[in-house]
C-alpha cells in the first residue's frame, strides 16, 4: 500500500500464461491489485490512460509497439505511472534503452515472488530497482569512460543502420535498394529487423528515432 491506499497495476504481456501467474501472485498479496491487462504496447499505453495505475509491469518484446517504446510514451503522457520491466531479455543494450526510455527497474522473468514484489514497492516509492547481476552491469556501464564518437544505436549492423539512414533521409525502399545495390525485398528484411529492435510499429516511427538519433541528415 501507499499509506492506506493500494497499489495499482496494469500487466503487459503478450503471454497469457504470464499474465495469469503475475495476477495470481500478485492476488496473494495484501495491498497490491492488479487492475488490467494489455498483450501488446499499444494495448498497455490506452489502459494506462484510462485507469491510471500506479505501476506498469512491462514485457520488452511484444507485437506490434513493444515495451520500451511503449515505456517511453507511457512516461512522456502519464509520468505518475512508475514502470517496472520483467522479462527475459538481459543483454547490455536492452537494459540500457529500457531505462533511457524511463523504465524505473528491470528484473527478469523467473524472479523469486519476494524480488517482484520488492521491486514493485520500490519503483512506487520513486526509487530504481534493478535484478540480481544487471545492477552491476549498469554500474559498470556508467563507470566506464564513455566511448568516442559512438555509433548511434548500436543494437543495429552497420547494414541496417545505413538502411536506417538512408531511409530518415526522405529515401523509399525502392530508391535504397538502387542506392545499396540490393533488391527491394533484401532492403525490407533489413528494415523488419529494424523495426523490432528499435522497438518501433512502421516506418514513421523508425524515422522520427533515427532523426532523434542524428541520422537521416544527409541530403
Amino acid at each position: 500500500m501507499i499509506g492506506d491506499m493500494t497499489v495499482r497495476i496494469v500487466l503487459a504481456d503478450d503471454h497469457p500464461v504470464v499474465r495469469g501467474g503475475l495476477r495470481a501472485l500478485i492476488g496473494t498479496i495484501d495491498g497490491l491489485e492488479v487492475v488490467g491487462e494489455a498483450n501488446d504496447g499499444g494495448a498497455a499505453i490506452r489502459e494506462v490512460q484510462l485507469l491510471r495505475p500506479d505501476v506498469v509491469l512491462m514485457d520488452v518484446r511484444m507485437p506490434g509497439l513493444g515495451g520500451v517504446e511503449a515505456t517511453r510514451r507511457i512516461r512522456e503522457a502519464t509520468p505518475e505511472t512508475a514502470v517496472l520491466m520483467l522479462t527475459m531479455y538481459d543483454d547490455d543494450a536492452t537494459v540500457l534503452t529500457a531505462m533511457q526510455a524511463g523504465a524505473r527497474g528491470y528484473l527478469l522473468k523467473g524472479a523469486e515472488q519476494s524480488e517482484i514484489v520488492g521491486a514493485i514497492r520500490a519503483v512506487v516509492a520513486g526509487q530504481v530497482i534493478f535484478g540480481p547481476g544487471i545492477a552491476g552491469r549498469v554500474l559498470d556501464y556508467f563507470a566506464a569512460p564513455p566511448a568516442p564518437t559512438a555509433e548511434p544505436f548500436p543494437q543495429l549492423t552497420a547494414r541496417e543502420r545505413e538502411i536506417l539512414d538512408l531511409l530518415a533521409s526522405g529515401r523509399r525502399t525502392a530508391a535504397i535498394a538502387e542506392r545499396l545495390f540490393l533488391s527491394p525485398k533484401t532492403v525490407s528484411n533489413h528494415l523488419t529487423n529494424v523495426f523490432v529492435k528499435l522497438e518501433v510499429a512502421d516506418r514513421t516511427e523508425a524515422i522520427i528515432r533515427a532523426r532523434e538519433g542524428g541520422l537521416g541528415q544527409a541530403p
